[in-house]
């Protein structure tokens, strides 16, 4: 049975069996490739995304349990447009291989909407589910504080 999903502000049917993972869904079915599978086990963040505002892993929510819309990176900001937080992210260099970045912006994006002059240790507890093989972690503190006008 199809299931109409929102995405970024657009009304996606998608035709898939409900326990298929959002992830897939995105990835697979809207092609929406920012959103990178990681671990598959909601350990890394890299499938980070928000459904209603809230940062939640999409390789661990089914298409059926979806309860609103989702936001993905490619809803954030656009290349022409960057968000607030995507502009921080390349004034700081945040991202090295880039790959859990996309997660990583979706985190702190949550976080900001629900606090959005955090500190450092709010920041690092929000953000200590998301992994960086690379290890800019200050990076990434620095991007959230310059976003949250928090800079020095």
């Amino acid at each position: 049975m199809p299931t109409t999903l929102t995405v970024n502000g657009t009304a996606h049917r998608v035709d898939l069996p409900e326990d298929v993972p959002l992830l897939w869904v995105l990835r697979d079915a809207l092609t929406l490739t920012g959103t990178k599978y990681g671990c598959g086990v909601a350990a890394c963040g890299a499938c980070t995304v928000h459904i209603d505002g809230e940062a939640v892993r999409a390789c661990q929510v089914a298409l059926g349990d979806v309860w609103g819309e989702v936001t993905t990176i490619e809803g954030l900001g656009t290349p022409e447009s960057l968000s607030r937080l995507q502009q921080a992210w390349v004034d700081h260099q945040v991202a090295q291989c880039g790959y859990c970045q996309s997660g990583q912006i979706l985190q702190a994006a949550a976080l900001l909407a629900e606090t959005p002059r955090p500190s450092d240790a709010e920041i690092d507890a929000a953000m200590s589910g998301n992994l960086c093989r690379c290890g800019t972690y200050p990076r990434i503190r620095a991007a959230i504080r310059s976003a949250a006008g928090m800079e020095g």
